[in-house]
């Protein structure tokens, strides 16, 4: 243990021993990592930034990382953007205005800016040294550094206590994860203290966990600091020419030889691996969200203990019309938001977002339709993730022959379809009351 974190684990000793980790997160201040390009999802993020695509009928990935960091005590956020972020902005504005500054709390965009160099960030540790100035100004005594694009509910401040009792420099979120997945995130090795012994950054083979031979453990992006070990690992690492400017790839491995890194697993109530998702893919993504319409989801978005915030559009309820044989307004097994009018049509299993209307005689299954989709009459739709304001004609059928798919929209090795407004040759953009650009 290092002198100064000896120090802090002194310091927070009483608040944490008495069950109030008020002060310990009023002195924390969470950074999320919103600048990727998200190109795994295609066209999902052609003009929109990852954290900013729609998830779960009416929210954005990014308010569960945000809604994480308020349900957990953590009211002094940073979000860090780059790539195609108006959306993201705008949203962030909307959503997220309501933080009150004079009380110490916000969310503050911070855009790239090039501020210590002529280059964008050139990886997530990158990212932070950059902004190395206004991670000094606000003064914290841990940083929480987060990515903005997964999918789960977690407490932060378990994990931050966690980092303090330990006496940790630096603490990773970890999560267990089958094998043959493992090679797309951060794996590591442990002790019986979970004391990090090994950290490989997307590994070929994967290091099985000892007593689970199937299973490895995988990094969630999620990182604790103590301040002082955050600045001298940044500043090192900026001046190392052969450096990937990486967490997963530089800090933590190097890391390991010189402090102490200390693994957070996260775990349910039963110390089973708690429900966490990687949305990164276009299959992963559609999975996801057709999760939710099962009839007891891991993930619970009815939590009034554990709400997810987002802006409110302004719409009437769904509404579902006709009850004729061959065309009755129904949902089954799935979320339909507000503004949504089916008309005489058929869903089962899907996410229809808000301000959508479905068509007499039309069928939509296992589908995510995202916000202000308009579908026609006597249209077949399955498997499908259909893009916002995506305008689909009568007679339409998706997701049946998926040859005849591929020859104008993206077909997933999974059969996934996913349409967007480009693919139909409309306009990438429409105009409405609510606002002008529907990315």
């Amino acid at each position: 243990m290092t002198i100064t974190n000896q120090k802090q684990a002194s310091k927070y000793r009483y608040y944490i021993d008495s069950n109030s980790g008020t002060e310990l997160t009023r002195k924390t201040l969470v950074l999320i990592l919103a600048g990727g390009a998200g190109s795994r999802l295609k066209d999902l993020t052609k003009w929109r930034a990852k954290p900013a695509v729609p998830f779960g009928g009416k929210y954005r990935i990014i308010d569960f990382a945000l809604s994480n960091c308020v349900n957990s005590g953590l009211r002094r956020i940073g979000v860090l953007t780059q790539y195609k972020a108006h959306s993201l902005i705008r949203h962030l504005q909307r959503a997220w205005g309501f933080m009150r500054a004079e009380i110490g709390e916000f969310v503050e965009l911070i855009p790239a800016q090039q501020r210590a160099s002529e280059d964008w960030y050139r990886g997530t540790a990158d990212a932070l040294y950059q902004n190395i100035d206004i991670i000094r100004r606000h003064a914290p005594d841990h940083v929480i550094v987060l990515g903005g694009d997964h999918i789960y509910t977690m407490d932060y401040s378990k994990m931050l206590v966690d980092h303090v009792n330990s006496g940790a420099d630096l603490t990773v979120g970890c999560i267990e994860v089958p094998r043959e997945e493992a090679t797309g995130f951060g794996v590591m090795s442990v002790d019986e203290n979970y004391q990090i012994t090994k950290f490989t950054e997307k590994p070929d083979d994967p290091e099985p966990m000892p007593d689970k031979p199937d299973m490895a453990l995988a990094s969630m992006g999620i990182y604790i600091f103590s301040t002082a070990y955050l600045y001298s690992s940044l500043i090192a690492d900026a001046e190392d020419p052969n450096s990937a400017h990486d967490f997963g790839k530089d800090i933590v491995p190097k890391s390991l030889s010189h402090c102490v890194a200390h693994a957070y697993p996260f775990v349910d109530q039963d110390g089973n691996p708690a429900y966490w998702r990687d949305v990164g893919t276009v299959d992963s993504y559609w999975s996801a969200n057709m999760e939710l319409c099962d009839v007891e989801p891991e993930l619970n978005l009815y939590s009034r203990e554990w709400p997810i915030w987002t802006y409110q559009t302004q719409h009437p309820p769904a509404k579902f019309v006709f009850d004729d044989e061959d065309a009755r307004g129904q949902a089954i097994d799935s979320l339909v938001a507000g503004g949504c009018i089916l008309s005489g049509a058929r869903v089962k299993r899907s996410v229809i977002f808000f301000a959508t209307e479905i068509e007499r005689g039309s069928v939509v299954k296992d589908s995510v339709i995202l916000p202000k989709v308009s579908i026609g009459q006597n249209c077949r739709i399955n498997r499908a993730v259909i893009d916002k304001a995506c305008v689909i004609e009568d007679n339409t059928v998706i997701g049946e022959d998926l040859e005849e798919d591929r020859k104008r929209f993206y077909v997933t090795e999974e059969g996934i379809v996913l349409v967007t407004p480009g693919m139909l040759n409309q306009h990438l953009y429409s105009v409405d009351e609510d606002e002008k650009l529907t990315a």
